[in-house]
Order: C-alpha cells, then sequence, then structure tokens
C-alpha cells in the first residue's frame, strides 16, 4: 500500500512592468506546504525583493497547508517591509484556515493594513 505524499512547496514568480507611479508588481503564486523545511526558501526568494522596493503580492490560492514556521517567515517578511518603507506586501486568496490562524494569533490587522 502506497502512502500518499504531501505535495512540497514550490512557487512560480511574476513580475510586472513599472506602472504610472514608477511600482513594479511581483507576484509569487505558492504551491503545497509552507512549513518548517520550506519557510526558509519563501524568505530567502523575498528579502531581497523587499529591499528593490515595489509591490509584493503573494498569492496562497494554492497553498494546502502552512504551520507555525511559515506564519513567522510571513511576520518576519511583513515587518521587513514595513521597516524598509518603499515595498507594500500584500497576502492574497487566503483560504477560510490561513484567515482564522492569522485572526487567532492577531496578525490579521498586520497584513490587512495598506500604507497611504
Amino acid at each position: 500500500m502506497a502512502i500518499a505524499q504531501e505535495p512540497v512547496f514550490h512557487y512560480e514568480v511574476e513580475e510586472s512592468a513599472p506602472d504610472a507611479t514608477g511600482w513594479k508588481t511581483t507576484n509569487i503564486h505558492c504551491h503545497g506546504r509552507l512549513v518548517n523545511q520550506s519557510a526558509g526558501e519563501l524568505k530567502e526568494l523575498v528579502k531581497p525583493m523587499i529591499a528593490q522596493g515595489g509591490r509584493i503580492v503573494i498569492d496562497f490560492a494554492d497553498l494546502n497547508y502552512m504551520d507555525s514556521s511559515g506564519l513567522g517567515a510571513l511576520v518576519g517578511l511583513k515587518v521587513s517591509a514595513l521597516h524598509q518603507g518603499l515595498c507594500r506586501l500584500e497576502l492574497e486568496n487566503l483560504s477560510q484556515r490561513l484567515k482564522d490562524l492569522l485572526s487567532m494569533a492577531n496578525l490579521m490587522q498586520l497584513f490587512s493594513s495598506q500604507p497611504s
């Protein structure tokens, strides 16, 4: 009897040309499981993008699961983006479970806030 393997974390990155305000948008489409073993991979991908500025959208439409390490990675990236000042980090297509996780950790407002 074969044991079904959980999908591993992987992603695709799409970058758009700068808009009229000069901001470029980078979309990161996440797939699989964002867990202890893969959280560092997302941080290593996004950190340099934050330093470049612009808008970064992390899309979780195809994410199956996130543990506390994945959540910690997102919080660290969001704090880095806020400190950078020229970067807007957004989360898109959150499942109800991820929304509940953010809400239970009192982080929903951190990820809902948009700079003026």
